[in-house]
């Protein structure tokens, strides 16, 4: 209700002209009488308070209220057995509160209506028990406004409200709804230790001051989707048991949420922290999509699952895996007793995608999931720690009459889609859960690539070697920008040393060469039997001076048993020389010459690409 419009019930007729409409106090007159509380006369305000017994309903809209005033309504319904006041359906709709307004270890029976109504002074409910509806909707307190240790076990509604002063509500128990949507906190708001049974909702809610959850309890879900904070906002040890969403909100300046415990899931979607923020969460699921980080930001998770899809970093944030239980200020680990059926406490990111990464630190994280495509400058990550990704497919695989296996590697999730998807798939690769289409090896090369050059930047070059067999499996199996004779050669590269990085295979092709080398050699390459000299003499007239002519007889080709000892040892020591790329001098066969000729091309070759990938292994 607007409290610029006049309320629909009797008013006091005090100030008015009685032969005109009452514009005189707002006040609702009270029972068989023509004035509101505040302007009765002395005696009859005495006869009406006598008439009070402890849980009366009573109704006192728009009426304005002292001190003493208050404290004699109050007075005429306390109850002897407690001390304290007991009302029942108590409305103070529109009222207005002059003084301190003393409502401390007061117990409403009924329905608490306070809405527009007007605290000038503090306004204590500290210990008070709303056992129905507190209705506190655009309520202005100029002043504290005090509910420590207060119990709601209805709802309570402070929706619109303003708290111009600080708004204490340490230790408060919500056992209903508490809702906050909308309200204006211009000094500090305390929650510290407070308890929500149900469901909380402070969304679009104004924190001029700060705003201080310490170790409260969300036991339903937390909605602060589009609160401002413009003071320091701290949640540490907060509990949410339920989901926690502060989607859209805005933290401009400090931003401490935790440690916190959350055992659903924490939602920063589109939330803006425009100054330094630090973030401890130990959740199951944290929502990170197209929130700003305007500022430096740490982020220290547990048990965790983050998507950062399309966030924004323009200032360096790291975010890291929290080896062990947050450790509180005064020395305690935070419980975790929440989260105790989550399978272990490592962090795993599940998005990048639309992340400009220049500024982006991930420490000791899983990213055996993570999404990449999309991601800008990722060639400028930081990867601290054990960052760990997906693996291939373990062990050997029959697919269409030919044995598949796959050397071990580390490899991105989105190539576990793509070649899920294909048609001789083998069994271990993850198929995509979320992307109906997932980056073929057009999108995945790049992805590789520049997390080779990051880890490269990094001087890890021996960490980098599986992103790089990983951008030359996308570029052989890619036929959309890589030429067919491109392709074969990448092929070729891959088959004979797995890009230069796999030695033992490297290795194997050599043996395997110089095996055939020897057994050609032995078989074809070697003559029958080594060519003799001959020595031809002619002595001229005379006598004197004798001229010989020396040369080789003709190079046979093998026949008979031509695997003999003597014929191995002369085969290998020609395979042995030209994998030095030497010629042993051997006398060959012109078969012969042409096995050594290219055997003097290819073992070398090889002999270099094995070099080339325990180098790549054992670089720094």
């Amino acid at each position: 209700m607007s409290t610029s419009e006049p309320p629909p019930w009797s008013h006091c007729a005090h100030g008015a002209d009685p032969a005109a409409e009452p514009v005189g106090c707002r006040g609702i007159r009270v029972p068989g009488r023509t004035a509101c509380l505040a302007h009765l006369t002395n005696a009859a305000r005495d006869a009406y308070l006598a008439e009070l017994t402890p849980g009366t309903d009573i109704d006192h809209r728009g009426t304005p209220f002292t001190e003493p005033l208050l404290d004699g309504l109050l007075n005429a319904l306390r109850n002897p057995a407690t001390g304290h006041a007991h009302l029942g359906d108590a409305q103070f709709d529109l009222a207005t509160f002059q003084g301190d307004a003393q409502f401390a270890s007061v117990t409403f029976q009924g329905d608490a209506q306070f809405a527009s109504a007007t605290f000038q002074g503090d306004a204590r409910f500290e210990s008070a028990t709303f056992q129905g509806v507190a209705w506190f909707y655009a309520t202005t307190f100029q002043d504290g406004a005090w509910f420590e240790s207060a119990t709601f076990q209805g709802d309570a509604w402070f929706g619109e409200a303003t708290f111009q002063g600080s708004a204490w509500f340490d230790s408060t128990t919500f056992q209903g709804e508490a809702r906050f949507g909308g309200a204006t906190f211009q000094g500090g708001a305390w929650f510290g230790e407070a308890t929500f049974h149900e469901s909380a909702g402070f969304g679009a809610v104004t924190f001029q001051g700060n705003a201080r959850f310490e170790s409260t309890t969300f036991q339903g879900d937390a909605w602060f989707g589009s609160a401002t904070f413009q003071g320091d906002a701290r949640f540490e040890a907060t509990t949410f048991q339920g989901d926690a969403e502060f989607g859209s909100a805005v933290f401009e300046r400090w931003g401490s949420l935790g440690p916190l415990i959350c055992a659903g899931r924490v939602d920063l979607s589109g939330t803006v922290f425009n100054g330094p923020a630090t973030l401890a969460f130990a959740t199951r699921r944290l929502e990170c999509r197209r929130t700003r980080w305007l500022s430096t930001a740490e982020m220290r998770l547990r048990y965790v699952t983050v998507d950062f899809a399309h966030a924004v970093f323009e200032y360096p944030l790291t975010i890291a895996a929290e080896t062990g239980p947050f450790v509180l200020p005064d020395g305690q680990a935070l419980p975790e007793q929440a989260l105790a059926q989550a399978p272990n406490a490592s962090v795993r990111i599940a998005s990048l995608r639309g992340v400009d990464a220049a500024h982006l630190v991930l420490a000791d994280v899983d990213l055996s999931g993570c999404l990449f495509t999309g991601t800008v400058h990722l060639d400028q990550v930081r990867l601290e720690g054990d960052c760990s990704f997906d693996a291939v497919p373990p062990g050997m695989h029959w697919r269409r009459g030919r044995l598949v296996w796959f050397t071990e590697r580390r490899t991105l999730a989105e190539e576990h889609h793509w070649r899920a998807k294909q048609p001789d798939a083998v069994p271990g690769w993850n198929v995509a859960v979320l992307s109906p289409r997932p980056a073929g090896p057009t999108q995945l090369a790049p992805v590789y690539r520049a997390l080779r050059k990051a880890l490269e930047d990094s001087k890890n070059e021996p960490g980098a070697a599986d992103f790089y067999y990983g951008e030359m499996e996308m570029r052989r199996h890619d036929h959309t920008t890589t030429s067919p004779a491109e392709r074969g050669l990448l092929h070729a590269y891959w088959m004979l040393s797995g890009y230069g990085l796999r030695a033992l295979r490297a290795l194997g092709w050599l043996a395997a060469t110089m095996l055939v080398t020897l057994v050609l050699l032995m078989g074809f390459g070697l003559p029958k039997e080594d060519p003799k000299q001959e020595a031809t003499g002619t002595v001229p007239p005379g006598g004197g001076k004798v001229t010989f002519e020396i040369k080789k007889g003709d190079l046979r080709n093998p026949t008979g048993n031509r695997f003999t000892g003597k014929r191995f040892e002369k085969a290998l020591n020609v395979t042995f020389n030209s994998v030095v790329f030497r010629s042993s001098g051997q006398d060959l066969t012109t078969a012969g010459t042409y096995i050594e000729m290219t055997s003097r091309f290819m073992e070398p070759a090889l002999l270099a690409l094995a070099v080339l990938a325990v180098r790549g292994r054992i670089k720094r």
